[in-house]
């Protein structure tokens, strides 16, 4: 009796994750590009008014640019609510000197902490969902830059099955390295993926932009539900789903202008992400150890070494068409490009299959100076409040 050879096995199986790692990537930068020549709806045509909540904490790099941005939008009829949990938070002068120079916008800020949940954002964010004139509200970070056609673009993505439309950020105006770095975790990464995942019927809430119709969150619980999960927009695309509605990314995400990044800055921001994205959601993080190109590559080369070909014919084509996929998704969207963000996509390539493992390795991570920690359950453990911070990032 012949027994199956076990290198045999091996090569079909390393073909397999090969083909399931190379397709994926290929598919989604496919994916992206198909929805970036898309038009969106002529929903927003109505012009019925528009909420537009911003939670704030302490001085960001281009804070003045991003929240200047919000009185330009060309929109005929919105308010715009300012929120800031603690009355000694330097950023509220920056935000009365804008009411006072744009007084021909509704404009109004609030200041004051409601805590209904551990999450600090919402915390800050509640009092203005509550003080919301109008039924459609966009929530939308203090970092993100708004252009003039804001309101129109995430009104025009939604759909009849629609419970809420979000962008990511797409990270821009990078001045070193580590900045570069996370242009490349933000735009041609994760709001690729999240576009795909649109584009397939599995689209998530982010929430560095999300645009509600109020009586769809009231019907799913009202805003205390967002507190439900440790991270709002995890419990955003729960709740939307329960509802039998679908969440809906943007065709073209909004700037996120960063300035300066530290290394470490940069990566406890993205372990804190991984973590989260790891106890919200584990069945579609677990295929995340497929992306980026280290798995493919290294996949290439033992499957080279097991059938005796030679590695760098097989290696040099794979990168080359890998990078060249990318180059042309930024390019075609108008995202960071430069001479640094070839190497920063690969250090990012490189860097995943370690987030991926150290997601898995430990439940703590800080968000804006609170030390916090997720159970395996999906639970929030204790936590310290070092004081409590009610930004976004």
């Amino acid at each position: 009796m012949v027994r199956p050879c076990p290198m045999k096995y091996f090569l079909v199986l390393g073909c397999f994750f090969w083909c399931a790692a190379v397709i994926s990537q290929f598919a989604s930068i496919m994916v992206a590009l198909f929805r970036l020549s898309q038009r969106g709806t002529n929903f927003a045509e109505h012009g019925e008014g528009v909420s537009v909540i911003r939670p704030l904490c302490g001085i960001e790099n281009f804070i003045e640019d991003t929240l200047r941005s919000t009185f330009k939008l060309d929109y005929p009829c919105y308010e715009i609510i300012f929120c800031v949990a603690d009355d000694h938070d330097p950023v509220i002068s920056v935000v009365e000197r804008l009411i006072k120079a744009n007084h021909t916008i509704s404009a109004r800020l609030l200041i004051g902490n409601h805590p209904i949940s551990a999450n600090p954002k919402l915390n800050n964010l509640v009092k203005g969902w509550r003080a919301a004139r109008y039924d459609w509200i966009l929530m939308t970070d203090s970092n993100v830059l708004m252009p003039t056609d804001h309101l129109q673009r995430m009104l025009s993505a939604w759909r009849h099955d629609t419970g809420l439309v979000c962008s990511p950020p797409v990270g821009a105006a990078p001045s070193n390295f580590w900045a570069e770095l996370e242009c490349a975790f933000l735009n041609t990464y994760q709001a690729r993926w999240q576009s795909f995942a649109d584009g397939i019927g599995l689209g998530f809430a982010q929430g560095k932009a999300m645009l509600w119709r109020r009586e769809l969150l009231d019907r799913a619980g009202g805003i205390e539900v967002l507190g439900s999960e440790i991270a709002e927009d995890a419990a955003a695309t729960k709740a939307i789903r329960g509802l039998g509605l679908r969440v809906r990314v943007v065709g073209r995400p909004f700037a996120q202008p960063l300035g300066y990044r530290g290394m470490a800055e940069v990566w406890h921001r993205q372990l804190r992400w991984a973590r989260l994205r790891r106890t919200t959601f584990k069945l579609f993080f677990i295929p995340e150890l497929l992306t980026g190109a280290v798995t493919p590559l290294a996949l290439t080369v033992a499957i080279a070494i097991a059938a005796g070909w030679p590695i760098a014919a097989l290696v040099a084509p794979l990168l080359a068409a890998w990078y060249a996929a990318e180059a042309l998704l930024a390019h075609r969207a108008g995202w960071q490009w430069s001479p640094l963000s070839i190497p920063a996509w690969m250090l990012r390539d490189a860097l995943l299959p370690v987030l991926w493992v150290c997601a898995w390795l430990g439940n703590e991570f800080e968000w804006r100076g609170n030390a916090m920690s997720v159970a395996d359950d999906d639970a929030l453990l204790p936590f310290e409040l070092a004081p409590q911070s009610t930004g976004t990032e």
